[in-house]
């Protein structure tokens, strides 16, 4: 019994270690953190930003950002361990180690005498005789008895002094840490150990993988809906004009959810009639185009409604209910929007796989490569990036048309802080048609501008040059070449290499935008795409942010590394490589590189964007000229040369173009011209000079042997 005792007192100690092992370190690593967050300050602080109160350190925003739930959950676990440790104290405290000498009020190694004489007083102030109490009595047995008799018999005193005990060597006794009523196995404590169990080993860990399978079953890891990402899929067409993706985007399985009360008819009418010129409705046949409009389904009629209300910022028209809607059709606005651009990549990467399937099947029957050209569509990428600019700023879509010499039109005035249309107009009178001339101007120029024909305050205009010294000013510098080769094959992969710089008139690299209208906190992320404008065609995509600037420093050493090691350079040179790497990226550079296969034999004017989701006015773009050459058999690159084998001789060659002839009739629309190209090059006898000076060297030299 009082081994089970003492195991039970050890279940607390036991709970209270196996607390201790994850909490502490990560309370230790979450103060860290804390501790050496960055202090400095990199959002707008122009006066419409600072009426926001987004970035206001009230008492309430402290102690929300503090107040998360994880932080509750841990400051829960502290108090329970507390507790505890309280409670372990307090229980050591009862269980004391048996000393008669301290029992009988003694200094260790008293004589025989002062044992005696101590026994006695305590005797009369504790014995049955004297003391009719039972707890006097069961302490004068347990305690004061047996310490007189530890003390004066001779062998129970040379055993306490030698081993600590009067009874001479214990033991080693082994115990387990749990309650007591689960160590009575017997009646209903068996029971209660049975459900204890089958509830932490079997039921606890169902439940978890119960919760997490349906929960990802329905989001996906950016916590999007998979059905949105299906409608996306089935609704994303190449031929998408920019000024339709709010049909597609609103479409999304989130906003469907949008609860649609009768209560809401009213003010939606009345948002209706004030954002009725941005619904794209023909003007000619009103009413029908009304009628249709609410005929759609009730939860894309309010989502459309509220996101034009955003666009147009016509806020005082919500009514409070709508109020939270319309935040949380805003909240998740910017994840729809890089999922609808990651759509984009996923539609026709289906397209593209069945393209290279049927390209493949050709191959090996023609042995002739060719591959699809577009890895994306264009047009709809550039209308998702505008879509996000004008959500974020809450500028209306109808300013973007072109007006004057402006081809982004008004819309990257209208970000601007005190700026409006009657603002613009006295600032076109003076031949400012575009944001770039006013953006390009000097200082004291611009200032003079807007408060003498503008008629801005010189507080209006200093928030002007705040709002401007915060935007992103973007380079590019883009590579493409096919590792460890002269020139760019068809059926190549090509590595693409390119650095997006970045500078600010306030020195910042990463930035929160101005966005007085947006209620929620957003980072700046850009897009990076390869596309050829003609074909409607993007060859590559990536995200790019410069928030992160340690992330983007490990991504960009590793990229470096592995190029310099797959092109066999040293490790000195691979060292001073990634340093200059990193050095570019402290500067306010990000790396993006990728991969891509090379089209047919061509040249290809491309161009690479560098689109901004958050502000107008700063994308940039530059052309990029890429010569794809035909595949050659002299070469050496690729799987489809190494299953071509030996070149024939002659005789043979020609009875194997014969062969291959047979196919031209099946597959002449898509590869005839290839087919002849190829034969030309590979029969000497046959070659001609304009043919071989068009397909490089190797040929040439070839066909200028034989002649």
């Amino acid at each position: 019994m009082a081994a089970s005792e003492e195991n039970s007192a050890l279940f607390p100690i036991f709970i209270l270690t196996i607390m201790a092992i994850p909490i502490v370190p990560y309370t230790i690593t979450k103060l860290c953190r804390a501790a050496t967050k960055k202090s400095k300050s990199i959002h707008c602080h122009c006066s419409e930003c600072s009426k926001s109160g987004k970035y206001r350190k009230s008492i309430f925003k402290r102690i929300s950002s503090v107040s998360t739930c994880s932080n509750f959950t841990l400051l829960l676990l502290w108090v329970v361990m507390i507790i505890l440790v309280y409670y372990i104290k307090s229980m050591s405290g009862e269980i004391q180690v048996f000393d008669p000498f301290s029992i009988l009020g003694l200094e260790p190694g008293a004589p025989e005498s002062e044992i005696k004489k101590k026994y006695r007083r305590l005797s009369i102030q504790y014995h049955p005789d004297k003391n009719p109490d039972p707890e006097a009595h069961k302490y004068f047995v347990e305690y004061i008895a047996k310490a007189y008799q530890a003390l004066t018999d001779p062998v129970a005193r040379e055993n306490y002094e030698k081993y600590g005990h009067p009874d001479g060597r214990q033991g080693f006794q082994m115990g387990i840490a749990l309650p007591q009523f689960l160590l009575n196995i017997d009646g209903a404590s068996g029971g209660i150990l049975l459900l204890w169990i089958v509830g932490v080993c079997i039921l606890l860990p169902l439940v978890i993988a119960v919760i997490y399978l349906s929960r990802s079953s329905k989001y996906t890891g950016n916590y999007v809906m998979h059905q949105t990402l299906s409608t996306y899929y089935y609704l994303m067409k190449p031929s998408l004009a920019p000024s339709k993706v709010m049909d597609v985007f609103i479409k999304a399985a989130e906003y469907m959810e949008i609860p649609v009360r009768r209560t809401d008819d009213e003010p939606l009418q009345k948002l209706f009639m004030l954002v009725r010129s941005e619904l794209n409705l023909d003007l000619k046949n009103i009413k029908q185009e009304q009628a249709k409009f609410w005929k759609q389904h009730p939860a894309l009629v309010k989502t459309e409604l509220l996101v034009q209300a955003q666009l147009t910022r016509e806020f005082a028209a919500l009514s409070p209910s709508l109020q939270s809607d319309f935040k949380r059709i805003l909240e998740t606005a910017p994840r729809l929007l890089e999922e609808l651009m990651k759509s984009i990549k996923r539609s026709v990467d289906f397209v593209y796989f069945f393209s290279m399937l049927v390209d493949w099947v050709a191959l090996f029957m023609a042995v002739i490569p060719r591959n699809a050209q577009g890895h994306g569509w264009l047009r709809p990428a550039i209308g998702v990036v505008e879509l996000s600019q004008c959500i974020i700023q809450a500028v209306p879509l109808s300013a973007r048309k072109t007006t004057g010499g402006s081809p982004e039109g008004i819309a990257p005035f209208l970000q601007l802080p005190h700026i409006n249309e009657t603002v613009i107009k006295k600032l076109n009178r003076k031949k400012v048609r575009t944001f770039q001339e006013l953006h390009d101007m000097d200082s004291q120029e611009r200032a003079d501008l807007l408060t003498q024909t503008a008629g801005l305050s010189s507080s209006d205009v200093k928030d002007i040059e705040i709002v401007l010294d915060m935007m992103p000013s973007l380079t590019l510098e883009v590579t493409c070449e096919t590792e460890g080769e002269e020139g760019i094959q068809e059926g190549d992969i090509v590595t693409l290499h390119a650095w997006v710089n970045i500078k600010r008139g306030n020195g910042l690299i990463g930035a929160l935008p101005h966005t007085p209208y947006y209620p929620f906190h957003k980072e700046e992320n850009f897009w990076f795409l390869l596309a050829d404008s003609v074909s409607n065609n993007v060859w590559f995509s990536q995200k790019v942010s410069f928030m992160d600037e340690a992330a983007a420093v490990t991504a960009a050493s590793k990229a470096i590394e592995e190029s310099m090691e797959g092109s066999g350079a040293t490790v000195k040179e691979t060292s001073r490589a990634v340093a200059e790497a990193v050095d570019k990226v402290k500067g306010g550079a990000r790396l993006v590189m990728g991969k891509f296969q090379a089209p047919s034999e061509g040249n290809y004017n491309l161009t690479c964007y560098c689109l901004c989701d958050s502000w107008l006015g700063s994308d940039t773009r530059i052309n990029l000229k890429l010569k794809v050459l035909k595949r050659t058999r002299a070469g050496t690159r690729g799987a489809v040369l190494a299953d071509e084998g030996p070149i024939m001789e002659d005789g043979v060659e020609e009875d194997d173009d014969n062969e291959d002839g047979e196919y031209d009739d099946d597959y002449e629309s898509e590869y005839s011209e290839d087919e002849e190209d190829d034969q030309n090059s590979k029969n000497k006898q046959q070659a001609v000079n304009g043919t071989t000076s068009k397909h490089g060297k190797a040929v040439e030299n070839s066909s200028s042997d034989e002649e």
